[in-house]
């Protein structure tokens, strides 16, 4: 709030200190939250990370990145919004493109989503370049709905792939509907939530974003969301097909245990993902209601008559 209420009341004679801030700011941001072309990181790692982690990192560590990256943007640098929103631009369609084109090509479940999870960064960054108070509820409630849909999904792998993280291969879901019927649904289920089908969390998140950036001007990106959203919709596809129409070639039926905790958590998960879709509003309301700490600016504020910089 003090760097906000000095930005907004005090006119820099020379700025290039803080837009230089600015930008190292939101590399560190980016590369947090797997935007491009911050996130050659993200394929290997959630590929080689145990599940659990993976789950971790894709949800709590993502969502936590954009929360400090709208508090630090929308808050302190708030006056300054011409300045970042075009970067912000380019890096929402970059980030989209890439992450939904590579992650068609991938046969590798968890890589599959690795690049799934960069997409969706690109959806959040596009209400994040909004710099409005839509945007901001749009991705809150986006961080919100992903949280569950990603952290359900890669509970799923867990379960399948077992101990150790073997058969994270596309083959290895083949037959997952005849073997566990249950959680072939739960999969199918939280995969068309990020594909953004109507009644899942997925669609309202996309929709809200979609909105947020016609409404600040930015009807282009917004083309650019949704025809990634359509790309990546096929890397779900895949996946899906896999699972329920591959089963004469899935070999003997296997035994996949499902511990109680990691039930209870996907039953969450996927609970979540399916009330939102029904009732957005509660999830819209929270996010209203948590928006204008965000976008309101110093209350006490009062302007600075602009001072010449000393000899």
């Amino acid at each position: 709030m003090e760097i906000a209420g000095f930005l907004s009341t005090t006119v820099l004679a020379n700025s290039g200190l803080v837009l230089a801030g600015m930008a190292l700011l939101l590399v560190g941001f980016a590369f947090k939250v797997a935007a491009v072309p911050f996130h050659f990181w993200t394929p290997d790692v959630y590929q080689a990370a145990p599940s659990p982690s993976v789950a971790w990192m894709a949800s709590g560590v993502k969502v936590a990145g954009f929360a400090g990256l709208l508090r630090v943007f929308y808050l302190a640098f708030g006056t300054y919004s011409v300045d970042w929103q075009p970067i912000i631009y380019a890096l929402a369609a970059i980030t989209m493109i890439v992450g939904s084109v590579l992650a068609v090509v991938q046969t590798d479940v968890k890589r599959m989503l690795a690049y799934s999870s960069i997409n969706h960064a690109g959806f959040v960054l596009v209400a994040v370049q909004a710099a409005s108070a839509a945007g901001v509820e749009a991705a809150l409630f986006y961080l919100a709905a992903y949280t569950f849909m990603v952290a359900g999904s890669f509970g799923v792998i867990a379960v399948v792939s077992r101990k150790g993280d073997i058969g994270n291969s596309l083959d290895d879901y083949r037959g997952l509907s005849r073997d566990r019927p249950i959680l072939a649904l739960t999969f199918a289920l939280l995969l068309f939530a990020q594909a953004g089908v109507p009644l899942t969390s997925g669609f309202f998140a996309k929709f809200y974003v979609i909105t947020a950036a016609v409404e600040a001007g930015s009807t282009p990106l917004a083309v650019i969301a949704m025809l990634t959203a359509v790309v990546s919709a096929f890397l779900y596809l895949r996946i899906v097909v896999s699972m329920y129409m591959s089963v004469e070639d899935a070999g003997e039926p296997r035994t996949i245990p499902v511990p109680f905790a990691a039930g209870l958590a996907l039953a969450i998960s996927l609970t979540v993902t399916l009330a939102v879709g029904l009732f957005p509003g509660v999830l819209s309301q929270a996010a209203t209601d948590a928006t204008p700490v965000l976008v309101l600016e110093p209350a006490d504020a009062e302007p600075v008559t602009p001072t010449a910089p000393a000899p």
